[in-house]
């Protein structure tokens, strides 16, 4: 049954050690459902490797209806400790694709990590196998990589130093790329997938698939956005903009396609 997606929904964050075994197999099904190649054991090994997670549910019936699992860790990088935020699986019921309480409840959390260390450099990393994912960095963060729009090449290296400690077996440093394999779990054929016009007419999304052009099977593009003052300070108001613009959007009498 399709949904309003105006509904109220609610993201809040879990510790992976407070979700109970009904949340997972809750999110395991949502997960499975958009997504080939994933068991219930592969999925529970990976979640508990996380530190936590964001549950999104509906307001009313407080069912859950989307996910973004997180990770914290710490790096040297040229003699200096920064912070990653890692994202790891992240995915909404397609009913729900636009509303912004997942991404909300992630800035509130990127905001107290930052607070707890003001003058540490902080980063949110992330690996994308779909170009929805690669947008939500895109679209909303002003120095990241890789980009299509600006040189941030000085990321490039993070890249390389977040994915040696994580998936070091997996990582191709030319390529900048992560292969697990022909068996690894991938988007559905019919979810999120790139048209022609698409290609065209959306140069980020055009850039994901020239660097990941094998995203289809499942390979993931490593990413990485500098959560820097200025960009905590401006995302509440582009927030606030798009969604003007997405309401507007519904009455009006040519609706495109993102």
């Amino acid at each position: 049954m399709k949904r309003d997606n105006s509904a109220s929904l609610k993201a809040r964050y879990v510790p992976i050690s407070k979700v109970s075994v009904l949340t997972m197999r809750r999110m395991y099904e949502i997960y499975s459902g958009y997504y080939e190649n994933v068991s219930l054991d592969l999925f529970c090994r990976d979640m508990a490797e996380k530190d936590g997670v964001f549950l999104v549910a509906e307001r009313s019936t407080k069912r859950v209806v989307g996910f973004s699992t997180m990770k914290t860790l710490d790096m040297e990088v040229d003699g200096r400790i920064v912070r990653g935020v890692f994202s790891g699986d992240t995915i909404l019921e397609k009913a729900y694709w636009g509303n912004k309480a997942l991404h909300m409840a992630f800035f509130l959390r990127v905001i107290r990590e930052k607070l707890r260390h003001p003058t540490r450099p902080l980063f949110w990393l992330l690996i994308s196998k779909g170009y929805k994912t690669y947008l939500l960095m895109a679209n909303n963060f002003l120095n990241y990589y890789p980009s299509p729009e600006k040189d941030c090449d000085k990321l490039a290296s993070l890249v390389d130093r977040y994915c040696d400690e994580l998936f070091r077996e997996y990582y191709c440093a030319e390529k900048k790329l992560l292969d697990f394999g022909s068996g690894y779990t991938h988007l559905k054929s019919d979810v999120a997938g790139i048209t022609d016009d698409m290609r065209q007419n959306n140069e980020k999304i055009q850039f994901f698939e020239t660097r990941n052009p094998t995203w289809e099977r499942g390979t993931e593009l490593p990413c990485i956005g500098e959560v820097s003052y200025s960009l905590l300070l401006n995302y509440p108001l582009d927030l606030w903009r798009k969604s003007r613009r997405t309401d507007a959007s519904v009455t009006a009498p040519v609706v495109a396609n993102n």
